[in-house]
């Protein structure tokens, strides 16, 4: 914990010993990893390799609800059990309240991949923060993500939502008490305690955040889509043999 309070970037998708030393030198204590298309066991098994005492990193999911022409990304933080992409957004939402999540909404009404307000609304007493600052924003994002944190009166957040590596730690979260471990992070969230939204400033900073949205290009491609999740089942296809079918009513492929 530093001076300020306990500093947490809230959303990388990137972790090796590099991440970590960049972590530990931006002054973070935690980190919430959410890689894409990774099933929970794989991403906690990865969280547990890279913490120690100086470091926290906190296994998570962004799901990806509905469709691929039509998905909504949602950040889940605190999962018991696996959660598959491609359900419906209600399912989604529905098994993240059974599971007690603390449910985050990164880059609201962002292009076609976010969730907008009048979702925001429909799911209001589900969701624990929504982020009002992102790298791959253009300003005019930013912005519009604040006045749907001001109409909802939820808490917000940011991350570095970093898929570049040195990324990591340009936007974070600082917490006014210590918290020890995902578990108590989690409980932080749920219950809205008080927070500093805070980022980086200046040239470097606004270089990183131009990377970031380049990085945009293929992430969001229909090719991939197709090469990671229908060439095949992939990890998180509500399919994959480790879901056991439960999830058969609710998946929309």
């Amino acid at each position: 914990m530093t001076s300020e309070g306990y500093a947490v970037d809230l959303h990388v998708k990137v972790l090796d010993e590099a991440v970590v030393r960049r972590a530990k030198d931006r002054g973070l204590d935690a980190i919430v990893y959410a890689p894409h298309f990774t099933r929970l066991p794989q991403i906690e098994k990865r969280a547990r390799q890279f913490s120690d005492d100086e470091l926290t990193v906190v296994p998570a999911r962004e799901l990806f609800a509905n469709s691929w022409q039509k998905r909504r990304h949602v950040l889940a933080v605190g999962l018991d059990e696996p959660v598959p992409d491609f359900l419906t957004l209600s399912a989604t939402m529905d098994e993240l309240r059974r599971q007690a999540a603390a449910v985050l909404v990164p880059h609201p009404g962002f292009l076609s991949v976010s969730l907008g307000l009048d979702e925001i609304r429909r799911y209001q007493d589900t969701i624990d923060a929504i982020e009002v600052y992102n790298p791959k924003h253009l300003p005019h994002h930013n912005r519009r993500a604040r006045r749907f944190a001001s109409e909802t009166g939820l808490p917000t957040f940011t991350s570095s939502y970093a898929h570049l590596r040195k990324t990591v730690g340009e936007a974070w979260v600082e917490f006014e008490r210590p918290l020890t471990g995902a578990g108590e992070i989690v409980d932080a969230l749920r219950a809205g305690e008080k927070r500093r939204v805070l980022r980086r400033e200046g040239v470097g900073h606004q270089l990183r955040c131009a990377l970031e949205f380049a990085h945009l290009g293929y992430e969001n491609t229909w090719e991939k889509f197709d090469r990671v999740m229908l060439q095949g089942t992939a990890a998180t296809h509500p399919d994959h043999v480790a879901y056991g079918g439960e999830f058969d009513d609710v998946k929309v492929y």
